[in-house]
């Protein structure tokens, strides 16, 4: 399956466009990585468990996307869209969500 961030592929007309394909991912983080976070945010520098975290809930969510394009009979996803956001009663929880245009190249 291709994935572009752009609405095309150079070289690649498309034959068929599919619609648009939705997936999302939602991670909680633990009392652990809030800890560790909260004095790696005291001292500064980067945070590479919450680093981590958000790595797997986007492979999460793409590979979502792919399966969400597959079942519609697409080999591409053309203009990939990717949004973080915190979710939750104290924002705990970390989502990923993806769109894209499920197309036959």
């Amino acid at each position: 399956m291709l994935i572009s961030t752009t609405p095309f592929i150079e070289g690649r007309p498309v034959k068929e466009y599919k619609g648009a394909v939705y997936s999302q991912a939602i991670l909680g983080a633990n009392v652990v990585l809030d800890l560790l976070a909260s004095i790696r945010d005291f001292i500064g520098g980067r945070s590479s468990s919450y680093e981590r975290v958000l790595e797997r809930a986007r492979e999460d969510a793409l590979k979502g996307l792919m399966k969400e394009a597959q079942k519609v009979g697409a080999n591409a996803i053309l203009a990939v869209d990717l949004d973080y956001n915190t979710v939750g009663p104290n924002g705990q929880m970390m989502m990923v969500s993806v769109s894209g245009t499920a197309v036959v190249l």
